[in-house]
């Protein structure tokens, strides 16, 4: 490096940063590996390349003219990674908003199985009562004993409805009610469907391989603190077993 003048190591970075092989990070990294790149990185013709290629919209903005282009650029990149955390964190509440409104939807579908199947469960229980009812009028015109034929007309007598006509409505009801119940079915299975999807596409947003490592590894320290303190305590080490042993008097031989 010392054996190249400061003309040809200027070209390396005006070439460099023109064909986009090098950017700021890398002028960046240059500044403080020596004195002598520190200087040549801080030329403004670098930055004002840098400055066009990375923020080509803007180029014509009003600026003040005391201002060097390598502190132009770094308040325009403030203000574009401003720009880009605020649309990350509004993707983060359309998608938590997604999962709610998803969730809020289930619940209703589980409520509607719920009440079809309460409607569906008494049908069924009233065609039964219906079907004794008509088989107990049937029976009642041939001869039976005492007991049962009174038994039977008691079955009768309790039906307070038309049986043949409501036998029909009620056919009918626990067709319809079958039918809701695959329809709710269909849609809960798909709206569980899109839950998971969208619970994906959140994880993926939320997702920050830095602040994760960093989380793990302090979840990691944690974990071990305990352990330690956990078996300090086992083993007498810690500092009240420590204490007791101290305010033991000493034996002599």
């Amino acid at each position: 490096m010392s054996m190249l003048p400061d003309e040809i190591w200027t070209r390396i970075l005006e070439m460099g940063t023109a064909l986009g092989c090098l950017t700021y990070r890398d002028l960046c990294a240059l500044a403080i590996a020596s004195r002598r790149l520190n200087r040549l990185s801080r030329d403004p013709a670098l930055w004002a390349t840098l400055l066009a290629l990375d923020f080509p919209a803007g180029r014509h903005e009003p600026h003040d003219k005391a201002t060097s282009v390598k502190s132009l650029y770094r308040i325009r990149f403030e203000r574009d990674k401003a720009r880009q955390l605020a649309a990350a964190r509004r993707a983060v509440l359309y998608a938590e908003s997604r999962v709610a409104a998803s969730r809020k939807r289930l619940g209703e579908l589980e409520s509607s199985l719920a009440r079809e199947g309460k409607r569906l469960k008494a049908a069924v229980s009233e065609l039964a009562d219906l079907e004794r009812a008509r088989t107990a009028s049937v029976a009642l015109n041939v001869w039976q004993p005492q007991v049962v034929r009174g038994r039977q007309k008691q079955i009768v007598e309790q039906c307070t409805v038309p049986v043949e006509s409501r036998l029909g409505d009620l056919k009918m009801e626990i067709k319809v009610c079958k039918q809701q119940i695959a329809i709710f079915n269909k849609a809960y299975n798909e709206e569980k469907k899109k839950l998971s999807e969208y619970n994906e596409e959140l994880t993926s947003l939320k997702y920050h391989p830095l602040r994760s490592n960093f989380d793990s590894t302090i979840r990691d320290s944690n974990k071990r603190k305990r352990l330690k303190q956990s078996s300090d305590l086992k083993y007498g080490d810690g500092p009240v077993e420590q204490e007791r042993v101290e305010s033991l008097p000493n034996k002599s031989i």
